[in-house]
């Protein structure tokens, strides 16, 4: 924050004396290096992004049973809000919508919120940070974030479970997909554009252990080999709610 500018009128004899004029630069709170450059880079591929990503859940078997296992979790447990958190273009909010789950989409990207309203007009997308959500106290049966916290240091990832925590109710489920590997990569381009941003590779130890003090126990755990384009493990932590 500036120093308060100081305006002040030129002083007469024949003018009374008046305290100066205080105009004070608005106060703008700073958010995390690592969030801003994280919205920069999706806004900046969010087209490209979604059309190469189109299609890949019919690709990815493991992942489709994953998230039907979660749905029907959901519905054991009376259905409710399910919140897909770090949304993307919307590809996995519709895909849990066409299961039949009451789900909408957070993203931290205007351009990836824009995407996903264009794809999927007929269901709720909004911005937000992961580890400040708009939502009320236990308002959700269910969140998915799926590859949502690979931009988050590790060391920061205890605020972003304690937030997914708040607003889950007892007995909730958070399904969780990373990269594995416990170290961290610095990206200057990415779906053809010049980025920059951070990806972290996780170690599910720790990621599961996180995940306990934030109050989620973790009831499945599953990681596979890299294919295809992939250079790491992949992790998918299925936790309830205490």
């Amino acid at each position: 924050m500036t120093e308060p500018v100081h305006l002040t009128q030129p002083v007469h004899a024949s003018e009374p004396v008046t305290e100066p004029v205080h105009v004070t630069e608005p106060v703008h709170v700073t958010e995390p290096v690592h969030v801003t450059e994280t919205r920069a880079a999706y806004d900046t591929v969010a087209a490209d992004y979604a059309s190469l990503l189109e299609g890949e859940l019919e690709r990815s078997p493991l992942d489709r049973a994953l998230l039907g296992h979660f749905a029907e979790l959901v519905r054991l447990e009376g259905g409710g809000p399910v919140v897909d958190v770090g949304c993307g273009p919307g590809r996995l909010t519709g895909h849990l919508a066409a299961l039949g789950l009451d789900v909408s989409g957070i993203d931290l990207s205007p351009g990836m919120v824009a995407e996903a309203r264009r794809r999927h007009p007929d269901l709720d997308f909004r911005t937000g940070i992961l580890a400040a959500l708009d939502l009320a106290d236990a308002s959700v049966t269910g969140v998915v974030a799926w590859y949502s916290v690979i931009h988050t240091p590790a060391a920061l990832l205890p605020d972003v479970f304690t937030e997914l925590h708040r607003v889950t109710r007892p007995n909730g489920l958070l399904l969780l997909a990373f990269q594995a590997g416990g170290f961290s990569v610095r990206h200057e381009q990415a779906y053809g554009h010049a980025v920059t941003f951070e990806a972290h590779r996780h170690d599910a130890d720790r990621v599961t252990a996180q995940l306990a003090d934030a109050g989620f126990r973790v009831t499945v755990r599953t990681e596979r080999a890299p294919q295809d384009y992939e250079k790491t493990p992949q992790a998918f932590l299925l936790a309830r709610r205490d």
